[in-house]
Order: structure tokens, then C-alpha cells, then sequence
């Protein structure tokens, strides 16, 4: 369900390294609890954002909610798909329906993110 090869935040975020720069999503989980998403909101691409931060926006039928940037660094590139198609992150939210591309300024804060297993495990405790 959550690929093996990506990291998770505690806030549904997904990130999968490629080299030097981190591909970043919602997760699956994310996009079932939000429901039909309307309207996505990205990040400028040259925005300097740091882990944590709120750096998107996701607004679904039920609700509006931010989304933090897993890892920091500069954005390289948005899916500029969404703003035609914000469904794509319903139907692939962790293939088609990235959000962002990110250059890191830390490749290390990624060990730091919880990895598949990990966040399965969290998910079962229900804490959101």
C-alpha cells in the first residue's frame, strides 16, 4: 500500500529520494481521509522551504489542509498536472499526484522520516 522505498512523515507526507533531490507527495492514507481533492495549491518553484513547514495546499470536499515539506531545501520543479487534474492525487497519490520536486539541503533528513513499515505501524495506533 505505502511503497517500501519511500519515507513517511507523522503528517502524511511522503518523500523518495532521487540522488540529490526528493520527490514529495501526500500519502495514500492522506488522500482517503481528505476525500475528493478540488484544488491544490504548490509551491513557487525557487521557494526555499524547510522541513516541517507548511509549504502546499490541499483542498478536498470535506476539508482544506496544509502540507509540510518532509525535507528542506529549494523547489526544483511543481506538478504543474494538478492544477488541471487535482484528482491525480485520489488516483495515484504516489505516483501521478506528486506535489513537488525538492533539491535537499540535508540528504539526512530523510533517514530521519519514518519508513514504510514504520508509518504502517503508526497508522495502526490511529494517531493523526
Amino acid at each position: 500500500m505505502h511503497p517500501k522505498e519511500f519515507r513517511y512523515t507523522k503528517d502524511h507526507e511522503w518523500a523518495k529520494a532521487e540522488g540529490s533531490r526528493a520527490r514529495v507527495g501526500i500519502t495514500d492514507h492522506a488522500q482517503s481521509e481528505l476525500g475528493d481533492i478540488v484544488y491544490v495549491e504548490l509551491p513557487a518553484v525557487g521557494r526555499e522551504v524547510k522541513q516541517g513547514e507548511g509549504f502546499a495546499t490541499v483542498e478536498s470536499v470535506k476539508a482544506v489542509s496544509d502540507v509540510y515539506a518532509p525535507v528542506s531545501g529549494k523547489v526544483v520543479e511543481v506538478n504543474e498536472r494538478l492544477s488541471d487534474e487535482p484528482e491525480l492525487i485520489n488516483k495515484s497519490p504516489h505516483d501521478q499526484g506528486w506535489l513537488a520536486l525538492i533539491e535537499m539541503a540535508d540528504p539526512k533528513e530523510l533517514e530521519r522520516l519514518m519508513t514504510a513499515e514504520e508509518y504502517e505501524r503508526f497508522l495502526e495506533k490511529g494517531e493523526e
